[in-house]
């Protein structure tokens, strides 16, 4: 089936998923079984694709759903989708960091990204492939977009791991807990305490200073916790609800305030980068870069992570001009 075949209204929304892999394919799955809109996946390994599609396919009927999914080897079957969002690359290993997959996943993101977007040329663009902001970076460079219109997602999962870790510690339902972290997606992150809330009330007001330190370091190392347990490959559930969140906020167009990798041209005293921000994210992609009033710790923080990105971009980049 191509997408030209496709079953699919003209106000059906469609989201292209790069990488079959883990992460892919539960993002496909959060996507149709949320009714946010059809999704064709796209992976280089034949077959692959192609099953996990027929799979949840199959699933349709009892997961309650109308949304259609299609798997393909072929870039041209992902024409005309809304987004386009890329897990594809390789995961971490137990004793890897992010950044160790800097060379290799920036020439997949590069290619795939060139890929996609020559048959959606009006989609916006969302990373999922770590390193994150850096991939963000090399897509955005390889596909000459607006910078509104290109995202990475980490931010969202690295506030929901604060917010799991907030709930669980205290004991509450997690809707109360609201979190928020900013920097790249690495261990040089930075969550920000101060703007930390249990149903409104700070959290200083319930855990000690040494309490909250634990879980802010918990956070920071979240992925690398889950790569040792997992011992092979790293974190895919979580990530996925993350991407999907974000997609939502996008078809949805609810404007939602929430941190993204966002290209910065001055904020926070940063140019030129990728790095997690709080954004309102809407049909446009990022509509606004909200300038939270940073103590000075707190920026010293925000530029320390700005720093290791930047590092990070120019290996990247070396790496893409061999």
């Amino acid at each position: 089936m191509t997408a030209s075949t496709l079953p699919q209204t003209p106000s059906s929304p469609r989201v292209c998923v790069v990488g079959a892999g883990k992460v892919g394919s539960t993002l496909a799955q959060r996507i149709i079984e949320s009714n946010l809109a059809d999704v064709v996946l796209v992976d280089v390994v034949e077959g692959l694709p192609q099953g996990v599609a027929l799979d949840l396919l199959e699933a349709k009927g009892l997961e309650g759903h109308d949304r259609h999914i299609i798997g393909t080897n072929n870039y041209a079957e992902t024409a005309d989708s809304d987004i386009v969002v890329i897990t594809a690359g390789f995961p971490r290993k137990p004793g890897m960091n992010r950044d160790d997959l800097i060379g290799t996943n920036a020439r997949i993101v590069a290619e795939v990204a060139r890929k996609a977007m020559e048959h959606s040329p009006n989609a916006l663009l969302m990373t999922v492939t770590n390193p994150l902001d850096v991939m963000t970076y090399v897509a955005r460079q390889a596909t000459q977009l607006p910078p509104e219109r290109v995202m990475g997602m980490a931010g969202v999962l690295d506030s929901a791991r604060l917010q799991a870790f907030i709930a669980m510690e205290l004991g509450v339902a997690i809707a109360d807990v609201s979190t928020m972290v900013l920097g790249g997606h690495g261990d040089l992150m930075v969550p920000l305490p101060r703007y930390c809330t249990v149903r409104g009330i700070p959290l200083t007001e319930f855990l000690e200073g040494e309490a909250i330190a634990r879980l802010l370091e918990r956070t920071r190392h979240g992925g690398a916790e889950l790569v040792k347990l997992f011992q092979k490959g790293g974190a895919y559930l979580a990530p996925a609800s993350s991407a999907c969140y974000m997609v939502g906020a996008i078809l949805r167009d609810r404007s939602n305030l929430l941190p993204a990798a966002a290209y910065l041209q001055g904020e926070y005293g940063l140019k030129d980068i990728f790095i997690g921000v709080p954004c309102r994210l809407g049909k446009k992609g990022i509509e606004q870069i909200i300038e939270l009033p940073l103590n000075d710790p707190e920026l010293a923080a925000l530029q320390t992570s700005a720093n290791s990105v930047r590092e990070n971009v120019k290996i990247a980049l070396k790496v893409l001009s061999e």
